[in-house]
């Protein structure tokens, strides 16, 4: 069992306000106490390992639901060592916990990909706990199809692969098109067994989105990206983000997949508990500008834009901490208000927020300490220490 580690001198945020200054307790792996002020003197003279954060903010962990790769490893690699060390990568950015997305693939590779998913579930050393898989594909609308491989996608699901897919435990969000009527009765598979149904790579219009919100789907994957324009005479599924309050919308804030002042009309119609950030992060996340095999194509990386040779965008190197970065610049809001978007909204989304994405008490102690230009200074992963800046200006006791 980890030494207890109690954090003291920070601004806490909680779901109740913000303790300024405030301490936390984590024992074991769970927040086992916190409060305002200081911390009482019988912690402090207990044998816990004490983290003065100099005023530094302590937020939930960073979830991202949204995780093709990282470092020249990718999901689809089928691979558990390339899955550690993509888990590895992202406690370096404030992610405490992943979903690994899948590529449109054949229907081997997809079922290879999760075998190597469930061998990794919640079992990264130092690194982001893998949650589960986020199944992009391969129902989806060719026409929509963004980067991903035209020749992998089957516009309606075949019963046979699907149900083999969504029996296993490891996947928790599955993104279709679901102006596809012969599509619905995955969506209301998936809504039963508490799987969350995405619509993405369509071009659903809005009264389809109509009748798939009826049957369960709940979720837009990268909203704005690969499902068409907003009209005003034909919202589609943008339209139907914007207002359905039904309906969470993932932000790639990178400020290439999204303009920021369409990033601040998102926020302004979904707020921080309607919307979420994900990284779509692929294998070039963390390598230089150059060229790359994503699948069986070669993309090119230039000025931290990945396309490929015919221009399209595919997927992004964005880290979670950037995307917070940029978008709480976008929208002009504090971090005490945008703080759900990267923890308590992901986590209500896969239905986990009885254990994460929130400073409670009994919650997984997954926490991360910004400085106040949120950059990380520190990661814990269910109550042990994973990341830890090497500039921090963090006094450790014990």
């Amino acid at each position: 069992m980890n030494q207890p580690i109690l954090f003291k001198n920070a601004r806490v945020f909680c779901p109740t306000g913000l303790y300024d200054p405030g301490w936390l307790l984590a024992e074991g792996r769970e927040i086992a106490s916190m409060g305002s002020g200081a911390p009482p003197p019988s912690l402090t003279t207990m044998d816990v390992r004490i983290i003065d954060a100099n005023g530094l903010n302590l937020l939930p962990g960073f979830i991202d639901l949204h995780v093709h790769g990282a470092l020249g490893q990718d999901t689809m690699d089928a691979s558990p060592e390339a899955l550690e060390i993509i888990g590895r990568y992202l406690v370096q950015h404030g992610v405490t916990s992943f979903l690994a997305a899948t590529w449109a693939a054949t229907d081997d590779r997809i079922t290879r990909a999760l075998q190597a998913i469930g061998k990794v579930y919640g079992q990264i050393r130092n690194g982001a706990t893998l949650l589960g898989a986020y199944l992009e594909g391969p129902y989806l609308n060719p026409n929509r199809a963004g980067a991903q491989a035209h020749e992998f996608i089957r516009s309606a699901a075949n019963h046979e692969a699907a149900r083999q897919w969504i029996d296993d435990e490891m996947v928790r969000v599955v993104v279709l098109a679901p102006e596809n009527p012969e599509n619905l009765w995955l969506v209301e598979e998936c809504a039963r067994k508490g799987i969350t149904v995405a619509a993405g790579h369509t071009a659903a219009t809005y009264e389809e989105m109509q009748v798939a919100v009826t049957r369960g789907v709940r979720h837009l994957s990268h909203c704005f990206n690969a499902m068409g324009n907003l009209h005003h005479r034909q919202p589609g599924v943008i339209g139907a983000g914007l207002t359905m309050p039904e309906l969470r919308c993932e932000l790639i804030a990178d400020n290439i997949h999204v303009h920021p002042a369409v990033q601040q009309i998102l926020y302004q119609a979904k707020g921080p508990y309607g919307m979420l950030l994900v990284s779509d992060c692929t294998r070039t996340t963390g390598l230089p500008d150059g060229e790359y095999d994503l699948d069986s194509r070669r993309v090119v990386v230039k000025d931290d834009i990945v396309r490929l040779s015919d221009g399209t965008l595919a997927g992004s190197r964005l880290a979670l901490d950037q995307a917070l970065r940029n978008f709480s610049t976008n929208v002009h809001r504090p971090l005490s208000e945008l703080w759900p978007v990267v923890s308590l909204t992901p986590a209500r989304t896969i239905g986990i927020a009885h254990q994460k994405g929130v400073l409670e008490l009994g919650h997984d102690a997954d926490l991360v300490l910004l400085d106040d230009a949120h950059q990380v200074q520190l990661t814990m992963t269910e109550g042990s220490i994973v990341y830890q800046a090497q500039a921090s200006n963090l006094q450790i006791n014990g």
